[in-house]
């Protein structure tokens, strides 16, 4: 990829926050910056919680006229916009390389994979409904009805910038609720760019309004006390999760959240081998380890493990790592420095307990690495109980291994966290398969497959993975409210 096309692409992206239909100037900017180089792309404008307010004011304006406009009307608008994203494809794929550092194949595929999002909800937009009948006393007509939540806050991560974005606001415009997004920090740019072309789509001011900000407590605060707000939505760690909660507690706002994940990765005896490590290399390495739905843990009978370990070792040994934008580059850099470091101490760990690194596992320094943030695509074997591999999401390219010996710890292992986004399992035994939909605490689960996300299913977990689903059927009605009328029957 030429720098000279990278440098027109950046001059297209807006660099203010978006309020009321307006790009909007704060004085004050901050980098973002590209984690493969360190160098700056965009100063954009930073924030202050009046901003935020002032965000919050044009989604709260323009909700009535939103809520009150024609379902097919909100539909056509989301149409338009998936039809601009498939025209803008390869520059949302670039920007996201960019910032991000995901490799352009898979900044592609999430292109593809956000934009279902928008002709998805697009779809739902027309068949929200209700019910009516005759009471069981025969003394009334029941009339249930949907109505839009009303004002919706997003905050966003910075591993899938696209994806996040249109995961959200797609349901919450089909339902007919207005919005305030605050992108991450580190990964602003896509989202601006996708305002931008939402605009483009005939999207009318106020019913999408974005702040950028280097202070999201600060800034998110005020708009999350405010009590015009009806709606919060998150997507991060279990450990701001739970902060937020608190913060809406208090308005007792409807609430989605998607938080962190431990997902196990199970590998029966009877498991076709072939099929395992394509779905480990997938449930792993997509996204460089960063995504929540990324294989934590490897749990693999003891009879297949040397081989399974042998033959997906011989696979990560051959990736090609560097910057996301170069031809055939399949790990690009984690998305900083503390990243790097947590994933060089999760190794160490486990190699101090006795496990051993069969591949990679170290930051490489050589030449052309020195000012990237960059992480070696890793195998760990023999990984054993007590190693903080095991607990902690890894959120990098590590694939460590333990053992099992049997079907009930193989389930004991797979469900000891306090995670329950995803799990996957692989066997050639359908009753063992369909016992594991059942044994299994997570609110997902792929069945000899390593990606189990798509915009027509609901996405979301159990236990601390977090409340609410994103996506499916399931997804417009986290931005709907349900209204009961009694109409007397004479």
């Amino acid at each position: 990829m030429s720098t000279e096309t990278e440098r027109s692409l950046l001059a297209q992206v807006p660099t203010g926050l978006f309020i009321a239909g307006e790009w909007v100037a704060t004085g004050a900017t901050f980098p973002v910056k590209d984690p493969s180089t360190g160098d700056t792309l965009l100063e954009i404008a930073d924030a202050s919680p009046e901003h935020a307010v002032q965000a919050l004011d044009a989604a709260v304006d323009a909700q009535e006229a939103w809520a009150a406009t024609p379902p097919r009307t909100r539909s056509d608008i989301l149409r338009r916009a998936f039809d601009l994203v498939q025209e803008h494809r390869e520059d949302l794929a670039l920007l996201m390389t960019l910032e991000m550092g995901k490799p352009l194949a898979e900044a592609r595929g999430e292109v593809t994979y956000g934009g279902e999002f928008l002709r998805w909800f697009s779809e739902e937009a027309v068949r929200i409904s209700g019910r009516y009948g005759l009471n069981p006393e025969g003394t009334g007509r029941m009339v249930v009805s949907q109505r839009p939540v009303g004002p919706s806050f997003f905050i966003t991560p910075w591993n899938f910038p696209f994806a996040m974005a249109t995961r959200k606001i797609a349901p919450a415009l089909a339902a007919g609720c207005t919005v305030v997004i605050k992108p991450a920090e580190l990964t602003p740019l896509t989202t601006l760019y996708f305002v931008k072309l939402l605009v483009e789509a005939g999207l009318p001011a106020g019913v999408v309004n974005v702040f950028t900000t280097t202070r999201s407590s600060s800034t998110s605060a005020p708009v999350i006390a405010d009590p015009r707000l009806r709606k919060l939505s998150f997507t991060g760690s279990t450990e701001v999760g739970r902060k937020l909660i608190a913060q809406a507690a208090d308005g007792v706002l409807r609430v989605s959240m998607e938080l962190g994940g431990n997902a196990p990765f199970v590998v029966f005896d009877d498991a076709d081998l072939d099929k395992a490590v394509e779905g480990a290399l997938q449930a792993k390495f997509r996204n460089i380890g960063q995504a929540c739905t990324a294989a934590n843990r490897f749990i693999v009978h003891e009879s297949v493990a040397d081989e399974f370990a042998r033959r997906v070792t011989a696979r990560v040994a051959e990736m090609k790592i560097g910057r996301g934008a170069e031809d055939g580059v399949q790990i690009g850099p984690l998305i900083d420095d503390r990243a790097v470091a947590k994933a060089d101490e999760l190794v160490s760990d486990a190699v101090s307990r006795g496990a051993t690194v069969l591949t990679g596992g170290r930051a490489p320094r050589e030449e052309g690495f020195e000012a990237g943030t960059f992480y070696e695509p890793t195998v760990v074997a023999g990984v054993v109980p007590g190693s903080a591999i095991l607990s902690e999401e890894i959120f990098g390219p590590v694939l460590a291994i333990a053992t099992f010996s049997d079907e009930d710890e193989a389930v004991r292992l797979a469900n000891d966290t306090e995670y329950g986004l995803v799990s996957y399992v692989f066997t050639q035994d359908l009753a063992r398969g369909h016992r594991m939909i059942d044994r299994l605490e997570t609110g997902m689960m792929g069945l000899n497959v390593g990606v189990v996300s798509n915009a027509a299913a609901p996405f979301g977990g159990v236990k601390q993975s977090g409340v609410g689903r994103e996506g499916g059927l399931e997804g417009i009605h986290e931005y709907l409210s349900t209204k009961y009328t009694l109409i007397p029957a004479d």
